[in-house]
């Protein structure tokens, strides 16, 4: 089975955000990086199908060079190749037609993506590639199963869960639930090692159109400060809840 994972990086939840150029861009400075979580739960399931079938895991990213050092993070944990597509993922759509021309000439069974990425939330690439190349696509997967060519797949709706059936070849959008949180994978000093020695090959990108345009990004308002209210004191409780916190 030849399997592939389209990788995301974003900036770790604990960074400290800001921007500049007149809060137009996005302040890189300072910032560590990290492998999507939707795309942690999708490399772990990856893993799994790769170590219960056989068979290669390939990792493709659309980014710069300095995000090579995440690259390298799901190599340690157990991929067999890297591909990374040098160009700054300026949107969805830009970012998709990189990879559906990367796609072009690959013999995937199963392609894993994150539902979206935790920066952005635009929970689009994958849909347009899906569209880009053809291929069957099933979105907010949190239960996955192969058996030769058919697919068995738990995906979350509104109000529940659904199961379809499909088959190979597929793009599934994964997040939290695709495997359990005490499943997750991180690298261990072999891994590591053998990190160094396994391919990551540097692709030029085509040209395509950048169909968004960044205005302004604005930080959420800071949190106001917290009132104590006295625990007998249940009238000013009411009435704080009711005409400030407009929640009864």
């Amino acid at each position: 089975m030849k399997i592939l994972l389209m990788l995301s990086v974003v900036p770790d939840t604990t960074s400290k955000i800001n921007f500049t150029d007149n809060d137009t861009k996005f302040d890189k400075t300072g910032i560590q990086f990290v492998i999507n979580p939707h795309d942690e739960f999708g490399l772990t399931k990856a893993m799994q199908l790769k170590e219960k079938h056989g068979g290669e895991l390939h990792v493709v990213h659309v980014g710069p060079q300095t995000n090579e050092s995440v690259i390298r993070k799901t190599l340690a944990i157990g991929a067999d190749k890297a591909f990374r597509i040098d160009a700054e993922p300026a949107d969805s759509y830009y970012t998709a037609v990189q990879l559906a021309e990367f796609l072009k000439d690959k013999d995937y069974d199963l392609i894993i993506a994150g539902r979206e990425s935790i920066d952005y939330n635009g929970n689009a690439v994958h849909g347009i590639v899906a569209a880009l190349t053809g291929l069957r696509f099933i979105n907010a997967v949190i239960g996955l199963e192969i058996n030769g060519d058919e697919v068995t797949v738990d995906r979350e709706i509104e109000g529940g869960r659904e199961t379809l059936q499909t088959k190979l070849p597929l793009l599934v959008g994964g997040q939290k639930g695709l495997v359990k949180e005490e499943e997750l994978r991180i690298p261990n000093m072999r891994g590591i090692m053998m990190a160094r020695r396994k391919p990551l090959e540097v692709l030029q990108p085509v040209d395509a159109p950048v169909m968004t345009e960044y205005l302004k990004f604005e930080k959420p308002p800071a949190k106001s400060a917290v009132k104590l209210v006295d625990k007998d004191n249940l009238d000013q409780l009411i009435d704080l809840l009711h005409n400030e916190a407009k929640v009864i």
